[in-house]
């Protein structure tokens, strides 16, 4: 079984290892993933995070350093989302890749105002790597 899957791209004038180290640093999540983090604390090597959703873990699995930032969150009741999310070099910037897949049981409504908010993180961080 597979799932509709969209992803969406931005664009950002600033190269990979700069994204890489800016985006893939759990530290940073609340600097540009309003969508995902309230605020994040490293719990005894996890990093938790005040989401719209309640307490919840983020872990990037990737490896960070070649533009693979896929992250799984583990939500409140223990379900683990998978979240595809690349940096991929773009002549001298990047172009960053988050694929959101429409799991069973979301309405489209619902995959639409997933996709806003992370169009909205996306610019979010484009923002912050512009301000350098």
């Amino acid at each position: 079984m597979t799932w509709p899957v969209l992803h969406i791209s931005q664009t950002v004038d600033v190269d990979l290892q700069t994204v890489v180290a800016l985006a893939g640093e759990p530290r940073n999540l609340p600097l540009w993933a309003a969508g995902l983090s309230g605020g994040i604390r490293d719990e005894a090597g996890r990093w938790i995070t005040d989401s719209p959703m309640g307490a919840v873990e983020v872990r990037f699995v990737g490896p960070t350093k070649w533009g693979i930032l896929d992250h799984d969150v583990t939500l409140p009741d223990g379900t683990v989302v998978h979240n595809p999310f690349r940096v991929l070099r773009n002549d001298q910037g990047s172009e960053i890749v988050f694929s959101l897949f429409k799991r069973p049981g979301v309405t489209d409504d619902e995959f639409e105002g997933d996709a806003r908010l992370i169009r909205e993180d996306l610019a979010r961080l484009k923002l912050v790597l512009d301000q350098g």
